[in-house]
């Protein structure tokens, strides 16, 4: 755009001291959204997937964020969340869908990829969303973040991939391609997968991983029965059912846990349902001596303090190597009334040997710090921010913390070690070379139900995301008997 003559900058003057033109150029004001997009459900997801692509958070977390801003109405709130996840689960699959509608485009910036990626996945998987609505937004939006070409180059992909649909994976050659792209996992992944599982266990596994999770808490039986908590959340207007894996468990169906009144008041508390299954497996006494060696943010450890009778002098020691999830522990103890019984400490789990007589402990906790992968479907970010050299230092780490544990656990304690993931390098792999290295311990039953008893092989417990609908989860339990 030209400049009016008095904007214009001028020569500087050839003497000692020249003029500066312009010394203070404007403040350029931030570019406000249209009113259409004031509140817009997609907007908000362009933007939360951008910080995801950034490195910024990860998805579940910006989702929170949303919530509690209160930027969104509910509906716009839950289909925004829907488009996140959905979008970044299918990352790879949507890219593959519109790479043939982007071959002629000389670059498309980033922000434009994931405008188009949100839009084609709202077209294929949202049913009740018309696609004249979503293109038409998808084209405000991009004159809004980018100018009328932006806007009709948009346009254009969108009206053509309706057209034309989504191209067929048959065209895909190579099997291994042609699978991680429809199950849109890195080809690494797919290969470790289908290495440990077979392809067609690969298959169901990944594709499960679309599927929406649940939002499952946990009750303080303590103070109310799950059939007690269900009719309280009625009351607010959530419905839940009874966990079928965990005796504490209960599963929300619609509504929004962490707002209802037992969970301010501290009787419930919003946690996995394979997550659940951990302290049951310690058989905690009521004077019992614990360690939780990798606590934060106090799930579990607070899960165990319930168990706990501080008359008795029971007691969880609960550890994290840093000072702020620390801080964090004790809040989650406070709120959830197990103060008494809990003792948040900042330490490196590898250190404990050094920090701890021998034989401190009647039971040992090692939640050990892991890639992760068993919750790919609540943070499917995951699945493309590993490496594969994650699982030659992860397992180094999981070692190093068994090893220091080991000394501390009295004999005839229990020591569970426990992951979020399902790679067996990191689970089954570090408890055999454990077990190889420690012939003081055996392994010991895993007190599950009969349902979750069907999972487990050679001693110990993997639970996949498709196998219950959870978390993925690994349990082990290891007696010391000499």
């Amino acid at each position: 755009m030209a400049m009016s003559e008095a904007g214009k900058q001028r020569p500087a003057k050839t003497s000692d001291h020249p003029t500066v033109a312009n010394p203070r150029p404007p403040r350029r004001r931030s570019k406000r959204p249209p009113q259409a997009l004031r509140h817009s459900a997609r907007l908000a997801a362009l933007t939360a997937l951008e910080r995801v692509a950034k490195g910024g958070a990860y998805s579940n977390l910006l989702i929170n964020e949303v919530a509690k801003s209160g930027q969104l109405q509910d509906k716009d709130q839950r289909l925004m969340t829907e488009i996140v996840y959905g979008t970044i689960a299918r990352q790879l699959l949507l890219d593959y869908y519109l790479s043939d509608f982007l071959k002629k485009a000389k670059k498309v910036e980033d922000w434009v990829q994931l405008l188009l990626r949100l839009s084609v996945f709202q077209m294929l998987y949202l049913d009740k969303v018309p696609d004249h609505g979503i293109i038409n937004e998808a084209v405000e939006i991009a004159k809004y973040r980018g100018n009328p070409g932006t806007a009709k180059f948009v346009n254009g992909v969108l009206r053509n991939f309706q057209r034309q649909g989504a191209a067929d994976l048959a065209a895909i050659k190579d099997p291994t391609d042609r699978l991680a792209t429809e199950i849109s996992m890195p080809r690494w992944l797919t290969e470790k997968l289908v290495a440990q599982l077979g392809v067609d266990r690969t298959r169901q596994l990944g594709l499960s991983l679309f599927d929406t999770s649940h939002v499952s808490a946990r009750v303080d039986t303590r103070f109310l029965s799950r059939e007690d908590a269900i009719d309280s959340l009625a009351a607010d207007g959530i419905e839940a059912r009874e966990s079928a894996i965990s005796p504490y468990g209960i599963v929300a169906e619609k509504g929004f846990l962490a707002g209802s009144f037992q969970f301010k008041m501290g009787r419930l508390t919003v946690q996995d349902e394979s997550s659940m299954l951990v302290a049951p497996v310690l058989q905690v006494a009521p004077d019992s001596q614990v360690l939780d060696a990798c606590a934060a943010p106090g799930g579990k450890t607070t899960h165990i303090a319930t168990f706990l009778d501080a008359e008795r002098g029971g007691q969880v020691t609960a550890l994290d190597i840093h000072r702020q999830k620390v801080a964090l522990i004790q809040e989650n103890a406070t709120r959830l009334h197990v103060q008494e019984v809990v003792k948040a400490q900042q330490m490196d789990a590898r250190t404990v040997a050094e920090n701890f007589a021998p034989e401190t402990f009647d039971r040992i906790l090692i939640d050990a710090p892991c890639s992760g992968l068993g919750l790919m479907r609540r943070k499917p970010d995951i699945k493309y921010g590993k490496a594969e050299a994650d699982f030659a230092r992860l397992p180094e780490i999981q070692r190093a913390i068994l090893d220091s544990c080991a000394t501390t656990l009295k004999k005839d304690g229990l020591l569970v070690y426990s992951t979020c993931t399902i790679a067996e390098e990191e689970n089954q792999q570090v408890v055999a070379a454990f077990l190889a290295d420690h012939p003081e311990f055996v392994l010991a039953e895993i007190a599950v139900n009969d349902l979750v008893a069907q999972e487990i092989r050679e001693g110990t417990l993997t639970i996949y995301p498709d196998t219950f609908g959870t978390d993925g989860f690994f349990i082990s339990c290891l007696r010391k008997v000499r």
